[in-house]
Parts: structure tokens; sequence; C-alpha cells
């Protein structure tokens, strides 16, 4: 940090450091001016946003639009916070695994295809490196764009408008005030009180980058979205992967046929399914092979790998935030409760994004942070809409949206299934898919579409067209009226719609 005086007042110049740039931020100011010389305004900012990632981000520049003085709060050393240090990151690692181990076109020239041999963290690194350095940069032009202010700082109340600022430098702490506060921390990944985590034999999902090898197994310890992207990832490297996980089916929110495709790929790529279990304890192992762990189950069962990562859901990021001044109490795992309009149980203090919990996504954080933003000023908006997409970047991908057939038949709904196999368009024999699916759920009277789940390459990027047919009411024969570019993977809809009314009348 760098101190020096202006028109007598003291400033302090944060910085973000992304590796190759440093980020200088916009100055602040650390007393307030003296009223009989500057017109003082009854508080520092309009808004102060507490996190830069996406749900920060949004609300941030969305008051910016509206005219309002914003200073955003990070307290990691690079803007962009989990969505960017470990979000972007864990897809982007993904993209690198695909494109090094060439197994996107191995069902073309072969499963010993590869771009590169012995592939290392560093080589993963690389293009994980130039997405997050990319990313970060982008955010910055947007923030200064906007002249919202960036402090890099770990920010914690004093009251609900008093904010304070716990800097690199502590000697320039200070206090700053708003009328209004956005709390855009994110989520942590959440360690059991009972595993003593050291970054390397036992991680959660936030240590992968910081892994300094690849293991040769790895045991991943709970099975929802972000233990199967991983497990996926790593038994695409060729990594021996062991899933356990306590519930006896994986993704219970999702479409039981997608699914168990799903875990069909994964034991086709080597991982071992360990459903309805339990952890126990997890010893240390040293022998000739070196340093290993022992995984022990309540059923008994034994599994021995090089490292274990705990993937057992999130925590909001709220332990240093002293809430309990501003009024504000959290749940066992760390998460606020809000209202409709995203504002917690004090008048002018709202949260957004993972620190609230589910679905805790990039997307729909983006759209709570620009939904606070605007009720906060009054800014007229429409309500948060409930049709958004899921995604789960594992291989090959899933995306869903609207409802499954479980949710149907609970509900008592008349609904029948339109499916297409990727391996039917031209455009995926040509990519070499031959695991993909599209499965539109629709209402027998209305053929309204009521569900579309996808599971295949392009995965998420197809379920918006679904997205888009259904918020605006659309019905299955929409997809066999309309022109669909050839070749393409969204010829699957126009495939599955005909499969679909086909069996209204068979």
């Amino acid at each position: 940090m760098v101190q020096q005086s202006r028109q007598g007042l003291d400033y302090a110049l944060g910085w973000f450091d992304t590796g190759n740039i440093a980020f200088q931020n916009i100055p602040v100011p650390l007393t307030r001016p003296e009223p009989w010389r500057f017109a003082v305004a009854a508080y520092d900012y309009d808004l102060i946003v507490i996190g830069s990632g996406p749900a920060g981000q949004r609300a941030a520049i969305q008051a910016a639009k509206l005219d309002k003085s914003v200073a955003v709060l990070e307290r990691l050393p690079m803007l962009g916070g989990v969505d960017v240090n470990t979000g972007t990151a864990s897809k982007t690692l993904r993209e690198a695994v695909l494109h090094l181990t060439g197994f996107r076109e191995r069902n073309i020239y072969g499963d010993s295809y590869s771009v590169k041999q012995h592939i290392t963290m560093g080589d993963l690194m690389v293009r994980t490196g130039y997405v997050m350095q990319q990313q970060v940069d982008m955010l910055r032009v947007h923030f200064l764009t906007n002249q919202v202010e960036m402090i890099n700082a770990e920010g914690s109340f004093v009251d609900h408008h008093t904010i304070n600022l716990s800097l690199p430098d502590s000697r320039l702490n200070r206090a700053i005030t708003s009328d209004k506060v956005i709390i855009a921390v994110g989520s942590l990944s959440t360690t059991p009180p009972i595993v003593h985590v050291d970054g390397r034999l036992i991680f959660v999902s936030d240590d992968v980058l910081n892994l300094p090898n690849i293991p040769r197994s790895l045991t991943v310890v709970g099975g929802g979205a972000i233990g199967l992207e991983y497990c996926s990832t790593f038994a695409a490297l060729g990594v021996r992967v062991t899933l356990v996980d306590r519930n006896p089916r994986l993704l219970q929110f999702a479409d039981d046929e997608i699914v168990d495709t799903l875990v069909y790929h994964l034991r086709q790529n080597g991982v071992t399914l360990r459903l309805n279990e339990n952890v126990n304890d997890i010893e240390y192992l040293r022998d000739h092979r070196g340093d290993r762990v022992r995984v022990l189950l309540e059923s008994g069962k034994q599994i021995i790998s090089d490292s274990v990562m705990y993937c057992v859901g999130r925590t909001g990021n709220t332990a240093n935030l002293n809430l309990e001044a501003a009024g504000i109490q959290v749940d066992e795992r760390g998460r606020i409760s809000i209202d409709d309009n995203y504002q917690t149980c004090v008048e002018g203090i709202y949260a957004v994004g993972g620190v609230i919990g589910f679905p805790d996504l990039t997307s729909t954080s983006r759209m709570q942070g620009r939904l606070a933003a605007c009720h906060a000023f009054e800014e007229p908006i429409k309500r948060f809409p409930d049709l958004f997409p899921y995604t789960v970047r594992t291989i090959p991908e899933l995306a869903m949206i609207g409802k499954t057939e479980s949710q149907l038949t609970d509900a008592g709904v008349s609904y029948e299934i339109g499916k297409a196999n990727y391996q039917e368009t031209m455009s995926s024999v040509m990519q070499g898919d031959n695991a993909g699916m599209l499965k539109l759920l629709f209402d027998t009277e209305s053929r309204k579409i009521l569900g579309v789940h996808i599971l295949g390459e392009d995965a998420a990027e197809l379920i918006h067209i679904g997205q888009a047919v259904m918020a605006h009411g659309g019905t299955v024969d929409y997809f066999t009226e309309a022109v669909i570019s050839y070749p393409s993977l969204a010829e699957c809809y126009a495939t599955a719609a005909l499969n679909g009314i086909n069996r209204l009348d068979p």
C-alpha cells in the first residue's frame, strides 16, 4: 500500500496483483474532509459491495449505472472472488484436460490418442492461468468504466452503515460508511471437523490448483456437482478415481435417466462408485510407495489412494464479517437468510450469491446481484425468474431446466417424453461424441415444454434453446416446424420432438 496526501486528505491506493499485472485502485479517502472545505454527504458511498465475485460485480455495476457512488471490497489479492479463483479455474481445468488428453477425439482416433504424454499440473495451469488473467483484466476494465472504486481490503461490520477495512498494511486500517450494503462474499468448501486438511494428501476442492502433482489415485468424498466435476476430470487424466457418497443415487435433483447415463459413462472411464456409504475415519500411510491415505468406510470397506478430496458442500464465507454488529444471524453453514428482494433482516443490507445458499451458480448469482441493487435504490424490476438452467460440467456435461419426470409424476401431471441420441446427428458424428442424449418432457394436452434434460458435448449451450421456448410458453411443435441449422447438435431438439409426438399417436 502507498500512502500520500492530497488537498489535506490522506489517501490509500490498493493494488490487485494477478502475477503479471498489478492493478492500481482509484484513491479512497482515509479521513472525511472538513465540512467547511467540502460538501459532505450523509455517507461516504451510496453502496458498499463486499466481494467482487459474479454477484458483487453485477450489483456494483448496476448501482453505478443508476448514478450511485459504489465501492467494492475484495480481500483476495485478485479480483473476481471465488468465481475466478476456483469456479472458473475448475471449468478451465476441465477444458485443458479434454484438450491435452485428446479425450474428445478418441472415438475417432482410438483410445491411445492424446495431444501430450505425461501431463503435469504445470501443463494444466498454463491454460488455467491465462483464462483467469483475462477474466480479472476484463473485470477491472468494467469497474473502471463504470467508476466503481476497488478496495483491496477485508470488510467487517461496525454497525449496519459502517464497514471497517482491514487493509494489507494494517497501519492504514479505517472505517467507511454507506447508505446500503450488499454482502456478496460467496462460499468456501466445507471441511468436516474430524478431517485434517493438509492441502496435499487430504484437500478440499478449493485447493486443487495448489497441488504439486497429479495423483495416481484419488478418492473423492461427496458426489455433488463439484465432486462429480473433479471426479470426471481426473478420470479423463487417467487417474484411478473412487467416488464415495452417502446417498443411494447421485444428483437427486436431476432426471433419473440422465443421471443413470452419466453414471454409466463414469464407470466406462474407470471411476469406481461407492454409493450409500459414509466415511468413518481417514488414516495416513507411509510405505515403500511413499505417503498415501486410507479411507475407512462405516460398512467396513477400505480405500487406499494417493490423495483424498473432500467435496461435501459449501459454507458461507461469513466468519470474518462481524455480522452480529449489524444485527444479522447466519445458519450452521454460515448462510444468510433473505427475503424475496434479497434483503436481510436488517433494512438496507442485502445478501446475494453463494452466501445465501442454493443454487449457488454464477448465472443466478449475477441476476441476484443486479436485482438486489435495483431494489436497494427503488429501480423497477421484474421478479427473479424461476426458470433457470442448471449445469454440471462433468465429462460428459449435464444440463437441465424445468421439471423432472419424478416431479411431474408426484404433481400428477400428464406428460410425454421425446428423446434423441447425439449420434443421430451428423454434427455428433463429425465431433466423435456418441455419448450424448437430449430429452424433452411436455404436457400431453397443451403440448407445452415442461422440462429439457441434456447429457453430452455443449449441453450447457444447447439448454438455452429449450429455455427460450419454455419462457415464451412454446410447445413441442415449435421444434418440428422451425428450420434448424444443419449440421448441428441442435437438431436433437427436432428429433426428440418428433419422437415425443409419435408417442402420442403411435
